[in-house]
């Protein structure tokens, strides 16, 4: 089954499930963007932070020689300037984990030239977002959610901390579905108008987290799901709390 798009504020489409990159190290990032083209992915999220840019670019010019996919199809989130849309080598400018109040500054920029089209955050039950994505969706602007699955894998991880997938009310909804609570937990970002950008690195669970556009989860089942929220972050970027532009301060 195809991927559905979204339309951004440039006309543009990305579809509206991709992979995320992040802790999928060289020597096996390039079988993971393998068998998720060839599971049908055309949104591939990249970051210089994840080191592993050039065996990501590498796997994908394979794929388009090999006659897989063509360069046209897939949306490759990476960061870049204006400059560079300027000159034809980047459709579209982002950004990620900014707060309203940095949106607003950028929107009123004197000479401001491109508007972001979206904004990538992280966001799961957990952390719901509310405010924050309807202040986006109100200026136009997309919301792609990562870590949609709480990062149950983050090194930093405490004892104790919460584990969406095992949340009790999670499996119940799955089971109900004949559905994994990962998938559940992809359904219900993309029921809320969001792009999604689960990771995994297992050929299984790549495809898997495709098979979520053969259900959907009841409005119930959705307040149900929503009413989780607890503020809580599993990515909250620590390294850079001191950081004058730090976004998480800011209520949303």
């Amino acid at each position: 089954m195809a991927v559905p798009c979204m339309e951004l504020n440039n006309k543009m489409k990305m579809p509206v499930l991709g992979l995320g990159t992040w802790q999928a190290p060289p020597g096996k990032v390039e079988e993971v963007v393998k068998h998720a083209i060839d599971a049908g992915y055309h949104h591939i999220d990249c970051a210089y932070f994840y080191q592993n840019e050039h065996e990501i670019g590498n796997t994908i010019k394979q794929k388009i020689k090999e006659g897989a996919v063509k360069r046209e199809d897939l949306f490759i989130v990476t960061k870049a300037m204006e400059e560079l849309v300027d000159c034809g080598k980047v459709r579209a400018i982002g950004i990620s984990n900014f707060n309203h109040e940095q949106i607003e500054r950028i929107l009123n920029k004197p000479g401001l030239k491109y508007k972001p089209v979206v904004n990538q955050i992280e966001c799961h039950p957990y952390l719901t977002q509310e405010k924050l994505i309807n202040y986006c969706h109100s200026k136009g602007i997309a919301v792609t959610a990562y870590s949609p699955l709480g990062s149950p894998n983050r090194p930093w991880a405490k004892p104790g901390e919460p584990m969406l997938l095992e949340d009790p009310k999670i499996k119940e909804i799955a089971a109900r579905h004949h559905k994994t609570p990962a998938q559940v937990l992809i359904r219900f970002i993309i029921q809320r108008n969001l792009a999604v950008i689960p990771k995994s690195d297992k050929k299984e669970r790549i495809k898997e987290n495709m098979q979520v556009f053969d259900f959907e989860l009841s409005k119930k089942e959705m307040d149900v799901i929503l009413s989780f929220n607890r503020n809580w972050k599993a990515v909250p970027v620590l390294q850079s709390v001191n950081h004058k532009d730090y976004p998480f301060n800011a209520e949303y």
